[in-house]
C-alpha cells in the first residue's frame, strides 16, 4: 500500500467537521477511491459506498425520490438494495463518481443537515458538472483537491521514512550543505520522480518492476484516458480544442519563452477561441494555470495578468511521457539539454508547489529583460523562486532583488546548499520542505 498524505486530511476532516459532507475533487486516477476505501476500512464499523457510475440504478434513487430529504433518498436506497443499512454515528456513505448524479450532489446539504452518517463524496470533472446542478450545498460541504503523489510520498514509496527525510530537512533548515554522495543520490530520485510521476498506479509499477518500459505503458494508458474524457464530457465544438490544447503544453514548455501561446495550439489562434478550452482542463484536474504578475509585491492578486501565463500538466510524469520514451532516458541519466530541459523543470517546481496548495505565480518584465519562474508570500512579503535546470548565473535575481528588496530569495538548483546575502541555494529536490 503506497502511503499517502492525504489521510491525515482524511481524519482531520472526521474529527472537525460540524455538519458537513466531504467533497474530494481531482484529476482520474490518482488514488482518490482506493484512499477513501482504507480510510473508511480503519474509521468506521459500517461503511455504504455507492458509485454512480457503476451502478445507474442508485442515480435513480436520488432523481426520482419524492424529495432529497435525508429520510426520502435513503428510503429509495433501502428499496434498490435490501443490504445497505445504517448505523447512526457509526456510518460512512460514500458517494464515488458524484459529478454523474447532480441530484446527490444537491443531497449533500440534507444529508449534513441530519448528521446521522458521516458522507464523503468524489469525482472527477467536477468543475463541468457544476452547471448540472440545480443547487450547491454551500455551507454543508467541505471541498479539497487531491493529486497524484508528491515527491515525498515518491521517496516513501521507495522506502525512506519520516526519520530519514526529518535528517535531510535538517539541511535544509541550517542551509547547510549536504554531503555529496547524500546529495547526488537525492537528484537522482529527483530524476526518477520526474520520469515516473506521482501516479499511484505507475509509482507502484515502478516500485514492483524498476521497469521504465512499463511505467511508459502505464503512462500512456492515463494520457489516452484524458484524451477520452475530454471526448466524453466536452461539447462537440469544444472536443477538438481541448484535446489541442492538453496536446500541445510539451510544446509550450519546450519553447525558449514558457508563456502559453495560442499560436503553438493552432496557426493564428486566439484567446477567443481557445480560453474555454483551457478553463475546461483546469477544473478537469489536468493542468494548472501560473499568472504572470505586474508587480513582484504583496499582494500578488492585486497585480495578476490574466491574460499572459503558463500552463503546466498536474503530474510531473505525465508530461515527461508526453515527449516520448528517450525523454526518461535523457532525464534518469541526466543527458537532456536544450529548453525544453528548463521547461520540465519548471513543470517539476510547479508540481511541487500546487501540491502544497500554493498559488504559481510568475514575474515577467514587458521588455523580457527579466524573468522570476515562481513567487511565493510569507508574512506579507513576496519571496521570489529562480529554476535552474543546472546551475548557471542569475541576473533576474538579483535585479529583483536589488530593485524589490524582497527579505529573502530562493534558487534551486542541480547542485547544493549555498547562502550569499539575501540568496539562499538549494538543491532542487529541497523545494519539497517549503
Amino acid at each position: 500500500m503506497l502511503k499517502r498524505k492525504f489521510m491525515d486530511t482524511l481524519l482531520e476532516w472526521k474529527h472537525t467537521k460540524s455538519r458537513e459532507c466531504l467533497l474530494i475533487k481531482g484529476a482520474r486516477q490518482i488514488g482518490k477511491t482506493y484512499i477513501i476505501r482504507e480510510f473508511a476500512k480503519a474509521s468506521y464499523s459500517n461503511v455504504i459506498e455507492i458509485n454512480f457510475l457503476r451502478d445507474t440504478r442508485f442515480k435513480k434513487a436520488f432523481e426520482q425520490a419524492p424529495d432529497l430529504s435525508f429520510n426520502a433518498v435513503f428510503s429509495q436506497l433501502t428499496l434498490i438494495e435490501p443490504s445497505i443499512h445504517f448505523m447512526p454515528n457509526q456510518t460512512l456513505l460514500f458517494l464515488d463518481e458524484i459529478q454523474e448524479c447532480g441530484a446527490a450532489r444537491t443531497a449533500l446539504k440534507f444529508i449534513a443537515e441530519e448528521d446521522r452518517v458521516d458522507c464523503i463524496a468524489s469525482g472527477s470533472m467536477l468543475g463541468i458538472a457544476y452547471k448540472k446542478i440545480s443547487s450547491i450545498p454551500v455551507g454543508y460541504e467541505r471541498q479539497i483537491e487531491m493529486f497524484s503523489l508528491d515527491f515525498e510520498e515518491f521517496l516513501w514509496a521507495k522506502g525512506y521514512d519520516k526519520a530519514q527525510l526529518s535528517i535531510l530537512h535538517g539541511f535544509f533548515d541550517r542551509k547547510e550543505k549536504v554531503p555529496t554522495a547524500v546529495n547526488e543520490t537525492m537528484l537522482g530520485c529527483l530524476r526518477e520522480y520526474m520520469a515516473v510521476g506521482g501516479m499511484p498506479y505507475v509509482v507502484q509499477t515502478y516500485i514492483d518492476t524498476n521497469n521504465y518500459a512499463l511505467v511508459f505503458a502505464e503512462q500512456t494508458k492515463i494520457i489516452s484516458s484524458y484524451l477520452d474524457d475530454i471526448a466524453k464530457y466536452t461539447s462537440e465544438s469544444e472536443k477538438p480544442k481541448a484535446r489541442n490544447c492538453y496536446l500541445s503544453i510539451p510544446r509550450q514548455l519546450a519553447k525558449e519563452t514558457k508563456k502559453f501561446q495560442y499560436s503553438v495550439v493552432e496557426k493564428g489562434g486566439t484567446s477567443r477561441k481557445f480560453d474555454n478550452s483551457l478553463d475546461w482542463l483546469n477544473d478537469a484536474g489536468l493542468i494548472k494555470f501560473c499568472k504572470n504578475v505586474s508587480l513582484p509585491v504583496f499582494p500578488l492578486k492585486a497585480y495578476i495578468k490574466d491574460d499572459q501565463f503558463k500552463v503546466y500538466l498536474s503530474d510531473i510524469g505525465l508530461l515527461t511521457a508526453m515527449y516520448d520514451f528517450d525523454m526518461k532516458s535523457a532525464i534518469v541519466n541526466n543527458t537532456l539539454t536544450g529548453p525544453a530541459k528548463g521547461g520540465i523543470y519548471e513543470n517539476l517546481i510547479a508540481d511541487i508547489l500546487f501540491k502544497k496548495n500554493c498559488p504559481l505565480n510568475y514575474y515577467k518584465t514587458d521588455n523580457n529583460t527579466q524573468e522570476i519562474e515562481f513567487l511565493l508570500t510569507e508574512n506579507a512579503a513576496v519571496i521570489p523562486i529562480e529554476v535552474k535546470s543546472g546551475n548557471g548565473a542569475t541576473l533576474s535575481l538579483n535585479e529583483i532583488t536589488a530593485k524589490f528588496n524582497p527579505p529573502y530569495t530562493l534558487k534551486f538548483i542541480t547542485g547544493n546548499v549555498g547562502v550569499s546575502d539575501k540568496k539562499i541555494t538549494y538543491p532542487l529536490y529541497m523545494a519539497m520542505f517549503l
